[in-house]
């Protein structure tokens, strides 16, 4: 790998890039009118410009980035994380080009990409996943029985969906028979396909997953991070280790991780997500992110690993450079994502210039951002201005030093939600670690 196009924007861009950097190769930058100053161009060694604000007319048309590609001379092609990089279609294409893709197969991505599927090839595997259809719905009656079978009540999800999104609860049968077709006509526009499947809504849920890596052969686990702050299903906040799941658990769940990993001959980064109910001491599979997630530095913190750049080394052809005895991991990590966007305003997204943008330093902190200081943050992408994460030698010193970190973040041109997660940070459930995917929804909001 010698060039290397990193076809995103903002944080992951930024931090691709660097990956790229340390081992000697180039960058190319793609940009919108929206991005033209953006700190992404400006980092890297080169940028092409692929098209209009909007991203329906710049980062995501494959054939632009296909053209940027071959403009710039570029050898490789990174994702990152959303945009195009869960489209098997364009996987292929990059494939197809003669390009090297830094990702999974593009039949891996169909496979896992698919909720329907990816349920199906867990079940293959032996993992376990929530009582539900395990496949499509195609008419009303089949999603009567499937809920019945499963027990109300269920949640309607999009196959093609995901990142929270796509999903609609019906509590009872009159429920349902409302929810179907709304839910069909929702992921038809959203996703690109009308079909969902039922599955039962497990109640007090925490949200675990694993993160997992292959390179086609060896297939290993880096632990498990927990993600049950959320606001309506968005993430906020993770850490790792999860603080209440019991060690049983986590090892059988990382255990079924690997063994789905390796069902679907995996190569690359990638999730595997789990949801825990506590009264039953169960987990279930929900889905697979078959990309680098937003949340991966947390892991990075407690094995000192890079999966960044592990990523290009395997996309580059070589195998793992670890073992699974190799993972030693320490201590605890946090990260908060910091939002450009109005709590007091039902979260509305607060776009502007920032005229200051001051992020906290010192020992143990890390921060990842697209931004600095006098860049604006456009209405047209994600409001995140960035990622703070942290390491303590345990959980109470990593709270304490995320509420320092915070302490010294000073924004202003646009509204933030910073002074919000300081209030979850402090909630006596997330302090207790007994928090669970609606904690946030009743007790902060």
């Amino acid at each position: 790998m010698r060039k290397l196009l990193v076809a995103n924007r903002g944080e992951i861009a930024v931090r691709i890039m660097r990956a790229a950097r340390e081992r000697g190769i180039r960058t190319v930058a793609v940009y919108s009118e929206a991005d033209e100053g953006a700190l992404h161009r400006r980092f890297a060694d080169e940028s092409v410009f692929i098209g209009p604000a909007a991203a329906t007319k710049s980062y995501l048309v494959p054939e632009a980035i296909l053209e940027a590609a071959r403009e710039m001379g570029a050898d490789a092609i990174h994702p990152g994380y959303g945009f195009l990089s869960e489209r098997a279609a364009f996987a292929s294409a990059v494939v197809g080009s003669g390009l090297t893709w830094v990702g999974p197969s593009a039949e891996a991505i169909e496979e896992m990409g698919d909720k329907a599927q990816a349920i199906s090839a867990a079940i293959r595997a032996g993992v376990p996943t929530v009582p539900g259809s395990g496949a499509p719905v195609e008419t009303m009656d089949e999603a009567l029985a499937a809920a019945e079978a499963a027990g109300y009540p269920v949640a309607i999800k999009a196959a093609a969906g995901g990142g929270g999104r796509g999903i609609r609860i019906a509590e009872n049968e009159a429920d349902l028979r409302e929810q179907l077709p709304i839910a069909k006509a929702e992921a038809l526009s959203a996703f690109g396909s009308d079909a969902v499947y039922i599955e039962r809504m497990v109640r007090d849920a925490k949200h675990i997953e694993v993160q997992v890596f292959g390179d086609g052969s060896s297939f290993v686990h880096l632990g498990e991070r927990e993600c049950s702050v959320q606001r309506r299903r968005q993430k906020l906040i993770e850490e790792t280790p999860a603080p209440t799941l019991p060690d049983d658990v986590r090892q059988e769940m990382c255990r079924a991780a690997v063994a789905l990993t390796a069902a679907v001959g995996y190569s690359g980064a990638g999730t595997v997500e789990f949801l825990y109910e506590p009264a039953s001491n169960r987990f279930f599979f929900i889905e697979m992110n078959t990309r680098i997630q937003v949340e991966h530095p947390i892991t990075e913190m407690v094995t000192g690993v890079d999966l960044v750049g592990e990523q290009l080394s395997v996309a580059s052809g070589n195998a793992l450079s670890w073992t699974q005895d190799d993972i030693r991991h320490r201590g605890h990590s946090i990260e908060i994502r910091l939002n450009a966007e109005d709590p007091d305003m039902q979260f509305f997204p607060s776009p502007g210039t920032l005229a200051h943008f001051d992020l906290p330093a010192g020992p143990f902190v890390r921060c990842d951002s697209g931004f600095v200081a006098g860049d604006t943050v456009s209405p047209y992408y994600d409001s995140m201005l960035g990622k703070i994460i942290v390491w303590g030698r345990d959980r109470e010193e990593a709270i304490s030093r995320m509420t320092r970190a915070l302490g010294e973040v000073h924004v202003e041109g646009v509204k933030t939600t910073k002074d919000f997660v300081a209030r979850v940070l402090q909630s006596p459930d997330f302090v207790r670690g007994t928090y669970d995917t609606l904690f946030v929804e009743r007790t902060v909001l």
